[in-house]
């Protein structure tokens, strides 16, 4: 019989109510028939992604939906669902376990196939639903519980309402805040006979200011020695900072400009501050002079970790994204780049002894045996060539992301995530394992073999997986982590990249693993073992002695540190007293508010542990700015506005903390949570910002989430401490805060953002959302970073680079739309009013 192709199919999906039968949700799919064949009632089944569980009774509509593994789920027509014929709808409705509010819940990636599970079986796309409006309350909360409020242009006009327009001379030209800054009296032009003064031990640092300011239009010229910008090695005097050797002085005056730097570092810093007091118009409109004001910069940074994790296992980012995102870290001082290479979901580095790793691990589509790809995640789609979720970098094309790096003096920071969320390699080399069992190569076949193909272990991990845990007790295990390990230092080597630190990961191993497993309980029983953590325990000295035996620190996520003792059937966390001097850099990251967990990162500081705080309530990237069910990411931690990233404080993270993740007042509930000793306090090596990729499945949605985040965080990574903590009156502190967000608020509208429109050809940060009310008939609006173009229509239509310009409280009528407009005409998010 003749049946639709994918593409004449199309679906449509609603959320219909959350807070259903507890924290369940309701929700509809309507599939229709665009093609002349009608649909049989037999013979296909629909896959698609989704990250909310189904229930498998009570759906409406003919079919069953059963989950396959992950989040990928498969639909089946039943006996009830008949034909359905050309332009004709068919409604499904189901319940899932929590709830959706935002666009980014919905299912994605929907493709049919036809012969499901026999030799013929071919799959054919659907794509992703047209998702329908969350109107009303039901639908915008996740339960009658939830308090936090939705977020609407009168809310974000009250958010912003503290926000004043600042004179640019009041507006701070570098960032982050330097420690001391004196600037102005005159100006010196940097132009075509402006001479780049430097030693061949700078050669790399003169280099890129060369490049820079080419960039802005000046195309200077480099010597040994002469008159315009001097670079220079040399002591630089700072009262406090975590990495003395990054300090630099920068000095302009009619002579020319002096950047001292206490290392090659130090050298690059001042660079960049120099870069910043650049015209900020040079950036977008290339000058054949910059002028730069005169001044004093005298400059360290707080903490010496400054960085940014990018996850590209969950969805693949191009090497030109990874590029670009460091050329933004290296702007603003970030030195630290945790590159997340592998996960359930992909494994995207070429290791030159395992090929397998990228034939398999690194494409996702349509597969019914998953030995020539990964299934798809994350919407990525029956096709393989083209999704979001296929890609791998080269051998060449890292060394290449290695040296772009090391010239921007910022550290890559690897992360291969076992034991756990280690299912793209744990299926390629079960495809490595059967091809060369079939070649009579046993020993080779179990060289690098991660799996106990008998273990019957029942687990299902935060992602939805029941097979992504490496068998630890295999041998295979070891010589996977030491082959990978030696392919990747020639890599370092290659590029004359430093490498001081391999994130293992270490996270979320679920419960329940290794328990079945006849090679782990063997093992356990030959070495005397009778827990669980006994055997993780016994990994982590193994993998720990790899390490050091290659001169690199332990870094992976808190979990790497903690131990698990259940006392009266209650689960306890604590520092794991085995590690505190085994070289362990624990990542902290779950301190949400209201889950106990909070003081996670100060217990392991303050029993011995150097830590990296990665806190999910302010510094979680790929979760949604907002709750507006148009803003993508999740919000499983909260949302995190680029104010929350700016009100970060690392030592005392409680200063900013008010309301759990429902928006209930949390009262005195962190009174007894841990605070850093002294001791703690030097244990704090620094901070990062975390950008997972479930949501990423494209460039433009990687810059939008980094930005203009990443900037909040390079302050509070830099500046030194804003002193709120200190400030006992509640309401002196909030004006303290007020004041120094609207500072900061002024330079992202005036400097930064305006920068980034420029920078790497145009970066696409978010562009800010107005706020705006209607009074007396008079639209007033304002925007969090003071300083952008507003335009708004009356009519109905969508504002342009041509529609009026919103000045001041100005009379309308009807439907207004209104939206923010960058330097270079992009548009940002329209809201309507009215």
């Amino acid at each position: 019989m003749t049946q639709p192709a994918g593409k004449q199919l199309a679906l449509q999906w609603q959320c219909i109510t959350n807070g259903h039968n507890g924290d369940n949700f309701v929700a509809e799919l309507t599939l229709s028939n665009h093609a002349a064949a009608p649909l049989a009632g037999e013979g296909w089944a629909i896959y698609f992604n989704t990250c909310r569980k189904i229930k498998a009774e009570g759906i409406e509509g003919g079919v069953a939906i059963e989950q396959v593994n992950g989040d990928l789920w498969r639909m089946v027509p039943t006996a009830d669902f008949g034909i359905l014929s050309s332009e004709e709808s068919k409604r499904i409705r189901y319940e899932g376990l929590f709830w959706v509010i935002q666009e980014t819940d919905a299912p994605l990636g929907f493709y049919i196939v036809y012969n499901d599970g026999t030799p013929q079986a071919r799959a054919e796309a659907i794509g992703d639903p047209r998702i329908l409006p969350f109107v009303t309350e039901g639908q915008r909360n996740r339960s009658a519980n939830d308090k936090v409020p939705l977020v609407t242009p009168a809310t974000r006009f009250a958010d912003n309402e503290k926000l004043t327009l600042l004179a640019a001379d009041a507006v701070g030209k570098i960032t982050p805040t330097p420690l001391e800054s004196r600037l102005g009296g005159g100006q010196f032009v940097i132009d075509a006979g402006t001479i780049i003064a430097h030693s061949d031990a700078l050669n790399a640092e003169a280099a890129f200011l060369q490049s820079a300011l080419a960039d802005a239009g000046v195309q200077a010229q480099r010597a040994a020695a002469g008159r315009g910008i001097v670079l220079q090695i040399g002591a630089v005097h700072v009262a406090e900072t975590g990495a003395p050797a990054e300090a630099y002085s920068l000095e302009i005056g009619a002579d020319g400009v002096v950047i001292t730097g206490a290392s090659k570092h130090g050298v690059f810093n001042g660079i960049q501050s120099l870069r910043q007091l650049l015209p900020v118009d040079a950036f977008v409109n290339p000058l054949p002079a910059l002028a730069v004001p005169f001044g004093r910069v005298v400059d360290a940074p707080r903490f010496a970790y400054r960085g940014l994790h990018l996850d590209v296992g969950r969805n693949f980012s191009s090497k030109q994204s990874v590029l670009r995102l460091l050329e933004c870290m290296a702007l603003y001082k970030l030195n630290q780049f945790h590159f997340h290479l592998t996960d359930d979901e992909g494994w995207r580095l070429e290791i030159p002894t395992l090929p397998e790793l990228t034939e398999i691990g690194s494409g996702r589509g349509y597969t019914a045996t998953e030995t020539d790809h990964l299934v798809p995640c994350f919407g990525s789609g029956a096709e393989v060539e083209g999704s979001s979720g296929t890609g791998f970098y080269s051998r060449a094309d890292f060394i290449e992301i290695l040296k772009f790096a090391t010239a921007r003096h910022i550290e890559v920071v690897p992360e291969f995530d076992v034991p756990g969320h280690a299912r793209s390699a744990i299926k390629a080399m079960n495809v490595r394992y059967e091809r060369l069992k079939a070649a009579g190569q046993l020993e080779a076949a179990e060289q690098y073999l991660l799996t106990d193909f008998a273990d019957q272990s029942e687990y299902e991990s935060v992602q939805l997986w029941r097979d992504n845990v490496i068998c630890i007790a295999r041998e295979g295990a070891y010589n996977f982590i030491e082959t990978v390990i030696a392919d990747v230092k020639a890599m370092y080597a290659e590029a004359q990249a430093p490498w001081t630190t391999l994130h293992t990961g270490g996270d979320e191993v679920p419960h329940g693993a290794w328990e079945a497993s006849p090679i782990c309980q063997a093992f356990m029983k030959e070495h005397g073992m009778t827990t669980i953590q006994e055997l993780q325990d016994h990994f982590l000295a193994r993998y720990r002695d790899i390490l050091k035996k290659h001169g690199l620190t332990f870094g992976g996520w808190e979990e790497i540190a903690l131990k698990k003792e259940t006392v009266d059937g209650v689960v306890h966390h604590g520092p794991n007293p085995k590690f505190v001097d085994a070289n362990f850099r624990p990542y902290i990251w779950n301190n949400v508010w209201g889950w106990g967990q909070e003081d996670f990162a100060y217990q392991l500081a303050n029993a011995g542990y150097k830590v990296v705080l990665c806190n999910v309530t302010n510094l979680y990237f790929d979760l949604a700015y907002e709750k507006d069910p148009s803003e993508p990411g999740y919000y499983w931690g909260g949302f995190i506005t680029t104010r929350k990233a700016f009100e970060f404080c690392p030592l005392d993270i409680y200063t900013t903390a008010t309301v759990n993740l429902f928006g209930h007042d949390l009262g005195d509930s962190l009174k007894d949570k841990a605070k850093l000793t002294a001791q703690g306090t030097a244990n704090v090596l620094g901070i990062q910002g975390e950008l997972w990729a479930e949501n990423i499945r494209d460039a433009g949605r990687l810059e939008y989430l980094a930005m203009p985040r990443l900037i909040a965080l390079a302050e509070r990574a830099w500046a030194k401490d804003p002193g709120w903590t200190f400030v006992a009156d509640k309401a002196v502190r909030d004006a303290r805060m007020d004041a120094d967000w609207n500072q900061f608020a002024n330079r992202l509208g005036q400097r930064e953002l305006p920068r980034l429109d420029g920078l790497v050809g145009g970066y696409g940060y978010r562009v800010p959302v107005p706020g705006a009310v209607l009074d007396g008939g008079k639209l007033i609006a304002n925007v969090e970073a003071p300083g952008f173009v507003l335009r708004y229509t009356t009519d109905g239509s969508e504002p342009t680079n041509a529609s009026a310009q919103y000045a001041g409280p100005v009379a309308v009528s009807g439907t207004v739309k209104l939206a923010a407009f960058t330097t270079t005409g992009r548009r940002g998010r329209v809201v309507s009013v009215g």
